[in-house]
């Protein structure tokens, strides 16, 4: 919450304040509210204002600092929005009417006589009154990115990677953009913890472990060793196990394969793209600080700072750090999270450079793992999620440390170039039992312990241009694009003997002595390309076509423990792109698209008896057709597709490309406000997925592992209107029945999960301040959560408390 006051100088009790902002989080002593008493636009007299053009959320601040009215919004209902200022004299309606113009928001007073801004309504007439917006259809500067949606939990638009940034209504794609907004009221922690509000997608990382991982529409994204998010439109920078809401803006989810957008992922992922918007400094000045406290005892802090300085605040700097410690709220489990996020920027006439780095580590005693299953043994009920098999002498730890350096400069108004050089390494160390296999109906686990260290160094590189024309009647947005990425992974393992325990009642085990192992380098892989894209527009951009090439190249070697190449692998392949938007009014969009993945073809394995044979890369084709519709304050979108993706399978002793696992699927997704003050996000994502190809016949039109008929999420918020500031929250997710092998024997129920929350937005000391409490699995549900593609599924989270107070300075 933005709250506009007269300016102080008392920085100096800044520090005390944030002490006791700590404390008051952690004990729930009770603080008196100290409210100015506010002036009514009606009883402040004419006056002269001078007021520069500007952001719209500084120029309101001036305002009501000079008319002496008490003015509190989201900052995201003003991201992005321009104000043409103010000079002359007027009376206070007068001068937010200018000062709001073309903005599609309004002042609304509040019952204790402070006032608020609120989206426009529809007019009488029906037609629809939309925000006047500043979007920079596909050139993705910094700086500029897409405002956010009435509501503030998702933004208008989105990266569309090498196409830049696009309103939803102009992409032909299903796509999400959760905003920092909607990451902060819902105390997200991790990514996953953004992703659970989106039907399409299914984390199947277990709670309390090392690792986030997800399905969407059916596909693993971020299974392997190699992270596959991407970081300001690039891969190789993302941490490579997790990735934590505290230095991002936006998170951005393209459901589909996006081959053509992002070029490759490095571990192949083909269901959709995952960008994170790193944050980047601001137009207004901000000092945010907020405590955190989730069971049994993680306590945490979190500082965000953002500054702008020079001649026209043209350098910024946007700093974040945080640490959270303590236990958490499963059995013998503790966690400690450091993180350091730098970002640094200019933003000059023609010139606009970035430069982000985030350090990270992570530590756990006694990490969640997934479960495996005998052969033929029957699926029990889950466990409690509190309960962990996991010895407590088990501990992990993740360092990760990334860096992207971007830049982009105007040759003229049509002409833009633009590059990014980066990466990040990752070193993980482990010593645990490894993933517990379950042998009979009565939850008896064996699991081997083992200590395990994993290295990942990446590095990216990638430059290109933009270039707008027009060629009579057709307008052209083109974007050429060349990119290289290249990663070196090392890896060792020391196994120790089975440790015997059971999921419902753990037996502690004596700690084995396990010497450290050498990482010894496994792989190294290059991916390498060149792409060119076009979107033409007629019509007043009504009807818009985009059509696109990218030629890709992989090379990979393998190596054996003497550090030898054992096995090579140099492929190409060309991936298309075909996608048509057609607005017949200006409130729907119908979009269709054709659009292919790319995966790293197999190497024949040395039991086939064609060894060493190298595959082509496999490529997954998806067809989508939709239809989005805006009602002013409340999107829908309704979409129908089809993802096919070949694979290879050893059978009869011979390794070839006979495997296919077809998805088919509807999904309808809403977002935004459906009344002032309701705001509701969430969907449902029905899933016909097959095994249509398959080297064992018997599973021919089986069900892929991992993959349920329905997924449906629905969240909401309600400002009440007895207690000003004060929202309450809920959200509920269901899940169908997964399998968890291609013979479809071994299947995990259903599962449904509530939470329930609120926060009350106020000010203390005239500090703008949020309180939050969610509850998560509220009724304490035990469940089977989901499943890996290898077949692993993991425990549901427990219900647990979390409790957070925000202030800005």
């Amino acid at each position: 919450m933005f709250v506009a006051r007269p300016l102080r100088s008392d920085r100096s009790l800044k520090l005390a304040i944030r002490s006791a902002l700590l404390s008051l989080a952690l004990t729930g002593v009770a603080c008196p509210v100290a409210l100015a008493a506010p002036a009514s636009l009606d009883a402040t007299a004419t006056r002269a204002y001078s007021i520069a053009p500007g952001p719209l959320g500084a120029t309101l601040s001036k305002f009501a600092v000079d008319a002496g009215i008490a003015l509190s919004f989201q900052p995201s209902m003003t991201e992005g929005l321009m104000s043409p200022g103010l000079s002359g004299t007027y009376s206070a309606q007068e001068a937010i009417t200018r000062l709001l113009s073309g903005s599609g928001l309004q002042i609304v007073p509040r019952t204790d006589g402070s006032y608020t801004l609120a989206p426009i309504p529809a007019n009488s007439e029906g037609d629809l009154t939309l925000a006047e917006t500043t979007i920079n259809g596909t050139d993705g500067r910094k700086g500029s990115l897409p405002p956010a949606y009435p509501g503030g939990q998702v933004a208008r638009g989105g990266r569309l990677g090498m196409l830049g940034n696009k309103d939803v209504m102009d992409a032909p794609f299903s796509v999400s953009n959760y905003t920092s907004t909607l990451m902060k009221d819902q105390q997200a922690v991790t990514v996953a913890d953004v992703l659970e509000r989106d039907s399409s997608v299914r984390s199947t990382g277990q709670t309390g472990g090392i690792v986030d991982s997800f399905f969407i529409r059916g596909f693993p994204v971020g299974e392997g060793n190699l992270g596959e998010l991407a970081f300001d439109g690039v891969y190789g920078v993302a941490p490579n196990y997790r990735v934590f809401t505290e230095y991002a803006e936006r998170i951005e989810v393209i459901k589909g394969p996006g081959a053509l957008l992002y070029g490759m992922s490095p571990n192949s992922g083909v269901g959709g793209v995952i960008n994170v918007v790193p944050k980047r400094s601001l137009d207004e000045d901000l000092t945010r600080f907020t405590a955190s406290y989730a069971m049994d005892s993680q306590i945490g802090g979190h500082v965000d700072v953002s500054r702008r300085f020079g001649e026209e605040r043209r350098f910024g700097v946007r700093v974040n750090g945080s640490t959270q410690q303590g236990d958490t709220a499963i059995d013998d489990q503790s966690r400690d999270v450091d993180i350091g996020a730098i970002s640094l920027d200019y933003q000059g006439d023609r010139l606009r450079t970035t430069l982000d780095l985030i350090s990270q580590k992570e530590q756990f005693d006694a990490a969640s793992r997934p479960f495996l299953i005998a052969s033929g043994v029957e699926i029990p009920s889950a466990a409690n999620g509190r309960t962990n098999v996991s010895q407590d002498w088990g501990w992990a730890e993740t360092r990760d440390k990334s860096a992207l350096l971007g830049a982009e400069y105007d040759l003229n108004d049509a002409l833009t170039v633009f590059a990014h050089a980066g990466g990040g390494r990752s070193d993980v160390k482990r010593m645990s039992d490894q993933t517990p296999t379950i042998l009979n109906n009565a939850g008896d686990t064996s699991s081997i312990p083992g200590y395990y260290k994993f290295e990942v160094e990446r590095y990216t590189v990638d430059a290109g241009a933009r270039l707008r024309f027009d060629t009579g009647p057709i307008s052209h947005s083109t974007t050429l694009q060349v990119t290289r990425y290249r990663d070196e992974l090392k890896r060792g393992i020391i196994s120790g003997p089975a440790v015997l325990s059971n999921m419902y009642h753990p037996i502690d085990r004596p700690k084995p002595s396990i010497a450290e192992p050498d990482a010894l380098k496994v792989s190294e892989t290059e991916l390498s390309g060149v792409a060119l894209a076009d979107t033409l527009s007629v019509l007043d951009e009504r009807l818009q076509v985009t059509v696109g090439l990218r030629k890709q190249n992989i090379e990979s070697d393998n190596f054996n423990a003497a550090g030898a190449v054992t096995t090579s692998y140099d492929e190409s392949e060309t991936t298309p792109l075909f996608g048509v938007v057609v607005k017949p009014w200006d409130h729907v969009s119908f979009y269709y698209n054709y659009i292919e993945g790319l995966s790293k073809g197999d190497i024949a394995p040395a039991t086939a008896s064609n060894s060493g044979e190298i595959f082509a890369p496999y490529i997954s084709r998806q067809q989508e057709v939709g239809v989005k519709v805006d009602y002013g304050t409340f999107t829908s979108t309704l979409s129908l597709f089809q993802i096919k993706k070949p694979s290879g399978e050893l059978a009869s002793g011979v390794f070839s490309v006979q495997g296919e696992q077809r998805n088919r699927g509807v999904e309808l997704n809403v977002f935004g406000e459906i009344a002032q003050g309701t705001r509701l996000l969430g969907g449902v994502t029905v899933l016909d997925a097959e095994l249509t190809k398959t080297g064992t016949v018997a599973n021919r039109g089986n069900k892929p592992v991992g993959v349920p008929e329905v997924q449906a999420n629905l969240w909401a918020e309600w400002d009440t209107p007895w207690i000003e500031g004060l929202t309450l929250t809920s959200g509920a997710i269901y899940t169908g029945s997964q399998y968890v092998n291609q013979a479809n024997t071994q299947e995990l129920d259903p599962w449904t999960r509530f939470d329930v929350g609120a926060r009350y937005a106020t000010r203390i000391a005239e500090r703008p301040t949020t309180f939050r409490a969610t509850v998560q699995n509220v009724f304490d549900r035990e469940y089977w959560s989901g499943v890996a593609s290898y077949g692993a599924f993991s425990q549901g989270s427990p219900r647990t408390l979390q409790l957070s107070a925000t202030v800005d300075f």
